[in-house]
């Protein structure tokens, strides 16, 4: 991709990675404060404010990175610090705060779809054809971002929900796996081997909503 090229893309590309990465962590926070744990709302995570939640790698260098490239689009921020011993029901409510990063991506990829068939039924000008571009990505990081966090590794989100539904012996287990989960994770990001778990349930999820929004 080419210099000026790669600066379009960055320009409208910025506000849907950023908002992707930003509510997926707030919603984390949000609901671990529903369930007891204070931890997010005292240290100021529950935001939407981004910069609170940017990691120097995750969120900018790796985006980047990746459209660039032109691979697959995705990036992280920092984990929003979740307490989950001081949760009502610390493994029944890791599932639900695990869950609300997910839920908060496919919310958002549907609200993008939605502004992606409004772009469509305006005249093509200086505003319509931006807003289209940017719902386009905002589609697409957010169906990566769920996908990418319901595999089961901990410490991705996936990891948890697999720790909390799993039986005591056996979360145990895979909860030993998560000080090295990032790294399997960034081994994976730099090999083939996360495009193609990644590829076909992204590219499925994307066809299923353009085809629900009729793009």
């Amino acid at each position: 991709m080419q210099i000026d090229q790669l600066i379009q893309t960055i320009a409208i590309a910025a506000i849907p990675i950023l908002f992707a990465i930003t509510l997926h962590e707030a919603a984390h926070g949000y609901v671990a404060r529903h369930f007891g744990d204070m931890t997010a709302y005292q240290q100021g995570r529950i935001s939407l404010n981004p910069i609170r939640h940017i990691d120097p790698v995750g969120t900018i260098l790796l985006p980047l990175l990746t459209l660039w490239m032109g691979g697959i689009l995705f990036g992280w921020a920092k984990p929003v610090p979740v307490n989950f011993a001081a949760l009502n029901r610390p493994k029944q409510d890791m599932l639900w705060v695990a869950l609300a990063g997910p839920t908060a991506n496919l919310f958002m990829a549907l609200l993008w779809a939605a502004l992606a068939k409004l772009a469509w039924t305006l005249p093509a000008n200086y505003f319509a054809e931006p807003l289209l571009g940017m719902a386009q990505i905002g589609i697409k990081i957010n169906v990566v971002l769920m996908v990418l966090n319901l595999l089961p590794l901990p410490p991705l989100d996936g990891g948890r929900m697999a720790v909390s539904l799993l039986p005591y012996r056996q979360a145990s287990i895979l909860e030993r796996v998560e000080p090295y989960g990032m790294f399997i994770l960034i081994f994976l990001a730099i090999s083939p081997v996360l495009s193609w778990i990644l590829g076909p349930p992204v590219i499925g999820l994307i066809k299923l909503i353009n085809s629900i929004f009729g793009l």
